[in-house]
């Protein structure tokens, strides 16, 4: 990295999105750059009976769940989208336009223990979440109208998660949302212009580099990316080229898993907090067609900055101009690649 870039202002761009970040890394001299400031710890019991996920429990709905033992799914009670809504647009003029969205919401609870978080459960049982994943893009996806299946996961109550039993959630769409939308089309321009996966060819250069890299097994890379906005914002890209999750092998499953728990055991060393963050899966649509240009990823955009308990805001500038950084993320993949993959819990 040229030496400039590591002291002055600057914008990085983002090619997967075709858009750019301001950094501004002479900001992290101020005072309190790097403070550290430790939380209570997470004692919540392994069955918790007031809350509506852990096995033979009654939701809002007045559904019992099951005596589940390890994964476990269920239509969303209180839905963003909804496969019963009628067909309708409305267009005043370009101005005014509006159209119904039919979808699909799903609950996907990761464990029966109300008190476990990805980071401390076993490779295996993370396994079986990413088998659910796999499962629900199909099903999902095969619907005829279902062009876009979203899997993510909210962790921390910083993060608006309302329940902290350790879970997620898929949305499955009529229309592809604006996030992968824009990641289809620049994948698409780079397909076409050079018959290469965008994100294979940037991974292959950050091997050869190692300036953002956390890990790497075998079929997975781990790095703060190039372009990142959040302060330890990360991604898990797949070595070989795969449009989607289901196109894994079972060694490749197990590699995910794999990297799964090693990345958020890093975040939960990180302030020795349990780590918030928003995370999901970006994939082809589920509109029939090949899409060559997909290379599928998982991102993690975590809000914290400095400890446990300050959250990094996207207002002021990053809401009216351009998102911004204070410190490169050549920085915070140091920072995190130096942390132990052993949870500080068990240490």
């Amino acid at each position: 990295m040229n030496p400039i870039f590591e002291e002055h202002p600057h914008r990085r761009y983002n090619p997967l999105t075709d858009s750019w970040v301001l950094v501004s890394p002479h900001r992290a001299k101020r005072p309190w750059q790097g403070q550290v400031e430790k939380v209570a710890g997470d004692d919540r019991p392994a069955y918790d009976e007031t809350c509506y996920l852990c096995p033979t429990n009654t939701r809002m709905n007045g559904e019992v769940n099951p005596d589940y033992q390890d994964v476990y799914i269920f239509n969303n009670d209180f839905a963003a989208l909804l496969e019963d809504t009628p067909a309708h647009s409305f267009e005043e003029d370009e101005l005014f336009k509006a159209e119904t969205e039919r979808g699909l919401g799903r609950v996907i609870c990761f464990s029966p223990r109300h008190d476990l978080t990805v980071p401390e459960m076993e490779e295996v049982a993370i396994r079986k979440v990413v088998d659910a994943w796999i499962d629900e893009y199909l099903t999902l996806g095969g619907k005829d109208f279902i062009n876009y299946v979203q899997i993510f996961e909210n962790k921390g109550f910083v993060m608006g998660c309302s329940n902290p039993h350790p879970h997620g959630q898929i949305w499955a769409s009529s229309s592809v949302p604006d996030e992968p939308m824009k990641k289809q089309i620049a994948q698409l321009k780079y397909w076409q212009k050079n018959q290469r996966s965008l994100l294979a060819d940037y991974i292959e250069k950050e091997l050869i580099k190692q300036e953002r890299v956390l890990f790497e097994n075998e079929h997975f890379v781990a790095l703060v990316p190039y372009w990142a906005v959040w302060p330890f914002e990360t991604m898990i890209v797949p070595k070989r080229k795969m449009a989607r999750i289901s196109d894994m092998t079972d060694a490749e499953k197990d590699a995910f898993a794999n990297a799964y728990k090693r990345l958020t055991v890093r975040y939960d060393n990180l302030f020795e907090t349990s780590f918030p963050y928003s995370a999901g899966v970006h994939q082809a649509p589920t509109d029939g067609e090949a899409h060559d240009e997909w290379h599928w990823h998982f991102v993690f955009y975590p809000p914290l900055l400095r400890s446990a308990t300050v959250k990094k805001f996207m207002v002021g500038y990053e809401m009216l101009a351009n998102p911004q950084r204070d410190i490169t993320a050549e920085k915070s993949a140091a920072v995190l690649r130096a942390l132990s993959e052993i949870h500080y819990k068990t240490k």
